[in-house]
């Protein structure tokens, strides 16, 4: 297949995306309408039996299980009684609350983004923990009087510190079962997840905010957001078929190695790529949109597919908050309540992108700073 045609293809999905289509309508639309034009209906009627086939699988449930344990949760108190809990630690600390932000999203997002295998958690961790601490010397440093800014100063004896500190007892376990047994090879990423729905619902049980009004809202909302993933997920299949039909990895390969570009050099290439799409996507629209393309181009240079999970994204999360059209930065502007400018905005963002960057060539340099832990599990 020509390069030209493969790079139409891909202009008009992203044309479409920019004419407001959801981004599963895009996907299907040029995946469906490229196999038909190409190899007719014998091809359009393959693509039903390869999603069935992916799709009914016992991973798969991982979504709506995590899905469901993020909105435990949330809605259950957990969260809340956390942070409550890490801020009367954290409060005299430089930079104040800032802290308890980064310590707590650093919790609940090893709850929810449990979507993949055991190794790339195992990459992950390290990294993320690194990028958690980072942001943290960097508020010590230049917010160090955020803290002093409340009109009020409790001070909170240590006793009241240490009975807060039960609220963390939670999440600490949830958090330990299950990335304990994906880590350890106990169980599957799908039966950690149902392990610690489990264990959040007996905590809430414990915590006496248990309802039916809870569990009602708490599945539909992981029923709304599983649903768009897997959508997503189930036409990013469909374009995968005509894609490997069409030989489009093959002749991408191809005519990246004819640049005659190093692994270094295409990770540039790729990190320059992702910001520009973050202009316009979120972070899963990047991911199915583009995966399927750049994992054959990396792997052909000899990087591995483990450590590009984890380049990929950081460059998701880069794009969406470089200035001055990244996503969440209009995000971040939307819900502030004292009518700022956005320069405000951009400025406050631009520390983070700059560590991000940095601890992305730290990692191209030195990769064993995200395979050391899975190569380590692994026995490699």
């Amino acid at each position: 297949m020509s390069i030209p045609l493969i790079i139409a293809a891909f202009l008009v999905m992203l044309a479409l995306m920019l004419l407001s289509l959801p981004v599963a309508v895009a996907i299907l639309f040029v995946g469906v309408l490229g196999g038909y034009l190409m190899y007719g209906a014998p091809l359009v009627d393959m693509m039903g039996g390869v999603v069935w086939s992916s799709l009914n699988s016992p991973s798969m449930l991982a979504i709506p299980l995590f899905m469901l344990l993020g909105e435990l949760l949330l809605r259950g108190g957990i969260a809340d009684r956390m942070y409550a809990a890490l801020a009367v630690w954290f409060n005299k600390l430089p930079g104040g609350l800032l802290h308890t932000n980064i310590a707590t999203c650093m919790l609940v997002y090893g709850q929810l983004a449990n979507t993949s295998v055991s190794q790339l958690f195992a990459a992950g961790l390290i990294p993320g923990i690194t990028l958690a601490l980072l942001f943290s010397v960097y508020l010590f440093i230049a917010h160090g009087k955020a803290g002093n800014a409340s009109l009020v100063e409790v001070d909170v004896s240590l006793q009241e510190k240490l009975s807060l500190s039960k609220h963390l007892i939670p999440p600490v376990v949830i958090f330990g079962v299950v990335m304990g047994s994906i880590y350890g090879g106990l169980a599957t990423p799908t039966e950690s997840a149902a392990i610690g729905v489990v264990i959040a619902l007996a905590f809430i049980v414990g915590g006496g905010k248990m309802s039916l009004d809870l569990l009602i809202h708490c599945s539909l909302q992981a029923a709304k957001t599983s649903g768009m993933v897997i959508i997503v997920l189930m036409c990013a299949l469909l374009l995968n078929v005509t894609i490997s039909m069409l030989g489009v990895t093959q002749a991408l390969t191809q005519w990246v190695a004819s640049f005659g570009l190093t692994a270094v050099g295409l990770l540039l290439v790729l990190l320059v790529f992702y910001v520009i799409l973050g202009t316009f996507m979120d972070a899963m629209s990047m991911l199915v949109l583009t995966v399927p393309i750049t994992v054959p181009m990396v792997m052909a240079v000899g990087i591995d597919p483990i450590w590009f999970g984890i380049f990929i994204v950081l460059m998701c999360e880069i794009a969406l908050i470089t200035p001055p059209v990244g996503m969440n930065l209009f995000v971040v502007q939307g819900v502030r309540k004292d009518g700022g400018s956005f320069n405000d905005v951009i400025w406050g963002s631009m520390p983070f992108v700059g560590i991000m960057a940095l601890f992305t060539l730290a990692i191209m340099v030195w990769p064993g700073i995200v395979m050391w832990l899975p190569d380590l599990l692994a026995g490699r």
